[in-house]
């Protein structure tokens, strides 16, 4: 059961964390943060949850959500963000 070692889910969380990079999109920063979380979580023995697939995977998708969503305000569009022009530069 590879899935229940909490090395993997923290080499998961490295490899999302440079996909991030390189494909700046904050969506994925919220998996690699989910998966580090449940990382954590095994590595510190969280009752019940390395013996379940299913609950590995709920557990990373409501961290990772919760990240997203904490994520999402701080670097999401903001307002104003977006340059509006008022002239052509080949009117005069």
């Amino acid at each position: 059961m590879w899935w229940a070692l909490w090395w993997v889910w923290m080499i998961g969380a490295v490899v999302l964390g440079i996909v991030e990079i390189f494909a700046p999109t904050q969506i994925i920063l919220g998996f690699a943060i989910g998966a580090a979380g449940v990382g954590l979580a095994l590595l510190f023995g969280a009752p019940g949850l390395a013996g379940s697939l299913p609950l590995l995977i709920l557990v990373f998708g409501v961290i990772s959500l919760v990240a997203w969503l904490l994520l999402r305000p701080m670097m999401g569009v903001r307002r104003g963000q977006v340059k509006h022009f008022e002239h052509d530069i080949n009117e005069d």
